[in-house]
């Protein structure tokens, strides 16, 4: 579950991490009624407005600037709330901007002695521990960094079972290049940050920048932040920070629905009960010639309305050119599940697209006869190979 920025950075703080302070608002009005609140508190004149979605690259498109006076607060909010945000990371349509940040400007007039960090913490999957990467080109795009400059680019492994140790943080600091009182605000930042990290169950965090101030303040100005939803059940609060808004619509129904879907880039869409199924479907397809536009899991009870609701989840993908349903028949009978895709097929109307179904396992041949003689635009088959097939003959 991703965290727009102002929560990121609520959530750091709440566990010591030094973060820019800043407002949340959706209105110019309440926009000017921040900034007024932050100078009150920080004496701040000058304040950054950020604009609040799940996406990166922010500033190249238009969505973070800095307002020198309250009249430029007012307008660059409202230039800002309400647009279409493209980044790097978004579709070419962007992402609606609902709220933005108000908030302090941290680099103060004429500094010069600031320096801006890399700090990210996440599981590396290759050695089953976490890891803190680092690097000295703050503010930059990492995979650039990582491309042109690896060396720049530090790795930090905490073995689990001792977590993050002390001569580890300093080591982070050191290879910073930190000395003295930034070097000591830089250890207690990331050793905050790691805390972070593993009492939340986070499966990213990732602060671009890190700034060291000219008082050698170590500050997160930005947070990326993505819980791992399989632990939600241990924050029961943190639900609430979830904003479907920034979701798949697709994927967000689906989930309502109680169907496991994830919505990929390809034209062929799959209905299969079980995950390991799925991933097989899928590779099925691609071998076909073809590329998935989904994931779908309709579980074990795929009867006649889970099977409706997932056929028209896959039909709202203007891409899909082709449905594959693949059922293996274990607790659910396959005759049962083909009357299910009947049924479900007549209840939608017509379907302009070519559905191949194969119906493996319990009562798969009386499945097969009833698929066959519904008189429905239904290809079926029987075999992994004959599926394969007949999606590289639809799709050619």
């Amino acid at each position: 579950m991703n965290l727009h920025e102002y929560q990121g950075k609520d959530l750091l703080n709440s566990f010591g991490v030094e973060i820019q302070r800043g407002i949340v608002v959706q209105t110019p009005a309440e926009a000017v009624a921040a900034a007024k609140k932050l100078t009150e508190e920080t004496g701040t004149g000058w304040h950054v407005i950020k604009a609040q979605v799940h996406a990166g690259g922010r500033g190249k498109g238009g969505g973070v600037k800095l307002a020198k006076n309250l009249e430029e607060v007012e307008q660059i909010a409202g230039d800002i709330i309400g647009m279409h945000l493209v980044t790097p990371q978004t579709s070419a349509e962007g992402k609606l901007v609902n709220q933005i940040l108000v908030a302090e400007d941290v680099y103060y007039p004429g500094e010069t002695e600031t320096s801006e960090f890399y700090i990210s913490v996440l599981l590396n999957r290759a050695t089953g521990k976490n890891m803190i990467m680092y690097s000295t080109e703050g503010g930059m795009d990492i995979e650039a960094v990582a491309e042109n400059t690896p060396h720049l680019i530090f790795n930090e492994e905490v073995e689990p079972s001792t977590g993050l140790l002390p001569f580890q943080a300093r080591r982070v600091a050191f290879n910073l290049g930190l000395s003295g009182k930034a070097f000591k605000q830089m250890t207690k930042f990331v050793t905050a940050l790691y805390t972070a990290y593993v009492k939340t169950d986070s499966s990213l965090f990732e602060i671009n920048p890190v700034l060291k101030t000219s008082d050698d303040r170590v500050i997160a100005v930005d947070a990326k932040v993505t819980i791992d939803e399989n632990a939600l059940f241990r924050h029961k609060d943190y639900e609430a920070l979830r904003d479907i808004r920034e979701e798949n619509a697709v994927e967000v129904e689906a989930k309502s629905v109680g169907l496991s879907y994830v919505d990929l880039d390809g034209n062929v869409g799959c209905m299969v009960n079980g995950a390991g199924l799925a991933m097989a479907t899928m590779d099925l397809i691609k071998q076909a010639g073809g590329e998935p536009a989904n994931f779908l899991d309709v579980g074990g009870t795929a009867d006649a309305e889970r099977v409706e609701i997932a056929f028209n989840l896959i039909l709202k993908d203007p891409s899909v050119k082709a449905i594959l349903i693949n059922i293996f028949g274990g607790i659910v009978r396959c005759d049962r599940v083909a009357q299910g895709i009947i049924e479900a097929y007549k209840s939608i109307g017509t379907i302009n697209i070519p559905i191949i179904v194969r119906l493996e396992g319990t009562n798969a041949d009386i499945a097969k006869e009833l698929i066959d003689k519904s008189g429905l635009d239904v290809f079926s088959v029987v075999e992994f190979q004959e599926a394969a097939d007949k999606v590289q003959e639809v799709l050619a």
